[in-house]
């Protein structure tokens, strides 16, 4: 028996240790540098966020001391010692007042900064009754399973520049992020930056954040919305203001025509295949409405310069590269978010070999990477065998991609 008392407590015990080492690692406080730590704020609203989140559990904490070590008091101080009832009190006046104030008290301590987080964390705070403001402001779209991202354009005021899964933002300024969904509720989430903010279809919310320092952030869909929602993920690139003025208006050039013969085939293929009925490949330029309003979102991604992001479906590295080989005739150097650029164009070196395989992955089993992503439910080459692509086509189109830079 006793024994049997001794391996409960052990397991018990092990089953405790258990929970708190989950507990730790599912919070990301043992290594706040994981890329969708909370823990590691690089921007001010993820800043306030987070301290409001050390004001709750402070309070949370001292209320469950107070409260377990008065029921342990309890416990033992009138632990039964023969069959007479403890003296009974009633009416206790004091106590009732303390614990009536106590929880106002805790209440206050935590609503104070969590209020003060809400309306600092308002985008309508920067944006005037004309829906003007003098930030930066980006649409984002949430599709399933990938997020579009509409720029103002730099020279043309009724124009916006539309790219996908990977977007630009100017470091130590901040950003504002109108949300929209053309489907179901997606959610817009960069931990490193900002909590998430939902994204309701013909329902817009808005959030804004501002990255500290260059650098690459992860981003993630925090809202379940289908099949492939861990697959709805995307990267936030801050840069000093030249250089995303510069990648903004790299954007807006349409995209080069191919030059050699298997391109131009996969250019034709492109076409004659349908993909362009879903997919931008030759200019990321999108039109407002003469009154200004929105256009609806894309049913594919934006690929005018597919061949110059950093990854692919945001998922995917495009960049790795041997930092000893950086000597070589493409004059690589390293910028300011430590990504490797081509000195001579200014744009962010993208391994070539990588950026190859994983288009061919895609194009051949879409399904694979995202499943059940439009493109293999609705392509025509996917859907009917008869006209399902051969490796030479296959490869043509990869040639073709290859060359929206």
């Amino acid at each position: 028996m006793l024994k049997s008392a001794v391996s409960l407590k052990r397991l018990m015990s092990a089953a405790l240790l258990s929970a708190l080492a989950a507990l730790l690692t599912g919070c990301n406080v043992v290594t706040p540098d994981h890329s969708q730590s909370t823990f590691d704020t690089l921007g001010p609203v993820a800043e306030n966020q987070l301290f409001i989140f050390w004001v709750i559990f402070w309070a949370g904490l001292v209320v469950f001391i107070a409260v377990e070590g008065a029921l342990l008091y309890m416990v033992f101080k009138f632990k039964r010692r023969d069959d007479r009832d403890p003296k009974q009190t009633h009416g206790n006046t004091r106590v009732e007042i303390a614990w009536t104030i106590a929880p106002v008290i805790v209440l206050i301590v935590a609503a104070v900064p969590t209020i003060d987080g809400i309306f600092y964390a308002d985008a309508g705070r920067f944006i005037d009754s004309n829906g003007a403001s003098q930030e930066l402001q980006v649409d984002v779209i949430g599709h399933q399973w990938w997020f579009e991202f509409r720029y103002p354009h730099p020279v043309n005021p009724g124009e916006q520049i539309a790219v996908a899964n990977e977007m630009y933002v100017p470091v130590g300024e901040p950003v504002i992020f109108l949300l929209d969904s053309v489907d179901v509720i997606h959610s817009f989430w960069v931990p490193k930056l900002a909590g998430k903010v939902d994204m309701i279809p013909n329902n817009d919310n808005k959030m804004w954040f501002e990255a500290y320092v260059p650098g690459e952030f992860f981003g993630q869909c925090a809202e379940f919305c289908g099949v492939s929602h861990a697959n709805m993920r995307f990267k936030v690139v801050a840069v000093p203001r030249e250089e995303f003025d510069a990648w903004l208006m790299h954007q807006a050039n349409p995209a080069p025509e191919p030059s050699g013969a298997l391109a131009a085939q996969g250019k034709k293929l492109f076409r004659d295949e349908g993909c362009s009925g879903c997919h931008a490949d030759s200019s990321s330029i999108i039109k407002l409405r003469e009154d200004g309003g929105r256009i609806p979102g894309r049913t594919g991604p934006i690929l005018t310069h597919v061949a110059s992001r950093l990854n692919h479906l945001g998922i995917y590295r495009n960049s790795d590269v041997d930092f000893e080989d950086m000597s070589g005739s493409r004059q690589l150097y390293v910028n300011s978010q430590g990504i490797p650029t081509d000195r001579n164009t200014g744009q962010p070196f993208v391994n070539e070999a990588m950026l190859q395989n994983n288009l061919k992955v895609w194009i051949t089993d879409p399904e694979s990477l995202k499943p059940g992503n439009l493109m293999s439910r609705d392509g025509e080459p996917y859907i009917d065998p008869a006209n399902t692509l051969t490796e030479q086509e296959i490869d043509a189109l990869v040639a073709y991609l290859m060359t929206l830079k």
